[in-house]
């Protein structure tokens, strides 16, 4: 994205000059010129490359200086490039004092920060913008095409958003003309440890969504898969090992066959939503080379022989170890929600800051964390629809008709929001910026 595009120009005051006096500041002084008495987004991102490539350097008194201007501009309650600014400047700030924050709980418990939210909040926080919603509705439509004729559907559901799609897909499933099939749904009894955070348990949601199919008259069994993975509580544990225990729970318990309880004459459907970006990407010494633990996740997957894989995600590069390349694209990247929020919520609304909060400690961990500490590694849709046919995967187009309800959802929304097909993805778009991907798979040799 062309910063150029959505910079505003608010004049900044500096009130240091005597900062550009030492003999380091001469490529801060040069960053700065032409643009100092507006620092719109273009600027701000030259900033926090100069300040990333002074890091990757052990430039610290650089780094330093860079921040010092970014501090000017930084503002929680200013524009949307200034309140985004706040957030990279609170993890670089992190980063270059060796204080990371507060470690991500692996046993999947918030941190102090991060309030656990009610149903009802959930449901207005999953509303704000329809990030969501975009997935759960282009998802559903086409996991009711690739169920018909079936009686009996199992869904494995890997999101974080805690069963909040499947309501909808319940009531339009007891419409079905020639009745509705037996539900099936499995959640894994480990999630990563991300916002949404809701106050109650996996059981409890399991019980709301059987009372909601009950009423609508459709069969529904909910089941919630294995034990949580038990990290032992020695403070000489490391992240990997934490990662490693997740990782062997989901390979070995969330996608075996027999844990799963597979029947003939189901329709498997897997559903992935922002969850595969949490899946570790480090490379595992296979029998004739190296191969990547998500394509492993993802082979295992294709040997459950589901009718239909869905996969929704943020479309970001972010999945990489040059932290320019990390800040550049976090930065262009996630001024889409704070712009959008601008168009409707006030500064001040606590809905909105509660959200603008969420996507700062995803700025942190992305900007002050790395290796197995640095838990978002997303991956563009481009690149994630290559891995997919690389292991065996072929797409499915999205029909007319679930673009016209995608469509009709998004009239709900601000004006800025739009949609787009690339290749077979459907792509959400905030002012035709990308911003979310949903994308439908079958293994290859599936029986249609």
């Amino acid at each position: 994205m062309k910063t150029e595009l959505r910079g505003n120009n608010t004049p900044i005051s500096l009130q240091n000059p005597n900062l550009f006096d030492s003999p380091q500041s001469s490529i801060l002084s040069g960053a700065l010129k032409g643009c100092l008495g507006s620092l719109d987004g273009a600027c701000i991102e030259k900033l926090l490359l100069h300040c990333a490539s002074a890091l990757e350097s052990n430039d610290v008194t650089l780094a330093q200086q860079v921040m010092w201007v970014l501090n000017n501009v930084a503002s929680p309650v200013g524009d949307p490039n200034q309140r985004l600014t706040s957030w990279f400047l609170k993890a670089l700030i992190s980063r270059v004092s060796r204080v990371c924050p507060t470690p991500m709980n692996l046993n999947g418990n918030s941190s102090p920060q991060r309030r656990l939210m009610t149903v009802t909040e959930l449901a207005g926080y999953v509303d704000l913008i329809p990030w969501h919603r975009f997935g759960f509705c282009a998802s559903n439509s086409a996991i009711f095409k690739a169920i018909q004729g079936y009686n009996k559907v199992h869904i494995l559901d890997l999101s974080i958003t805690h069963c909040m799609q499947w309501p909808t897909l319940i009531d339009t499933l007891a419409k079905r003309p020639e009745g509705p099939p037996s539900v099936r749904i499995s959640v894994p009894s480990w999630r990563p440890p991300v916002p949404p955070l809701l106050n109650v348990s996996s059981e409890e949601v399991g019980q709301r969504l059987g009372n909601f199919a009950k009423f609508k008259d459709v069969p529904f069994e909910f089941n919630v898969i294995g034990e949580q993975p038990t990290v032992p509580s020695s403070p000489c544990i490391s992240t990997l090992e934490c990662s490693s225990l997740q990782y062997d729970f989901l390979l070995n318990q969330v996608l075996n066959p027999s844990t799963l309880k597979l029947e003939d004459d189901e329709a498997l459907v897997i559903n992935c939503q922002n969850w595969l970006r949490y899946l570790p990407d480090e490379q595992n010494n296979g029998a004739s080379q190296e191969i990547s633990c998500r394509d492993i996740f993802l082979n295992r997957i294709k040997d459950l022989n589901p009718c239909i894989i869905t996969v929704v995600d943020e479309d970001s590069e972010l999945d990489v170890s040059n932290l320019t390349s990390r800040i550049t694209t976090c930065f262009n990247y996630l001024w889409i929600p704070f712009d959008a929020l601008e168009t409707f919520l006030s500064k001040d609304n606590s809905q909105r800051i509660e959200y603008e909060a969420d996507i700062g400690h995803k700025i942190e961990n992305i900007i002050a964390f790395e290796g197995t500490q640095r838990i978002e590694r997303l991956e563009s849709g481009t690149k994630f629809s290559q891995r997919m046919r690389n292991n065996g995967f072929f797409s499915v187009p999205f029909c007319e008709e679930t673009i016209s309800e995608v469509k009709f959802l998004l009239d709900e929304h601000a004006s800025g929001w739009g949609m787009k097909k690339e290749d077979d993805m459907l792509v959400l778009t905030w002012k035709g910026h990308n911003s979310v991907y949903a994308t439908a798979w079958v293994p290859c040799g599936f029986d249609d």
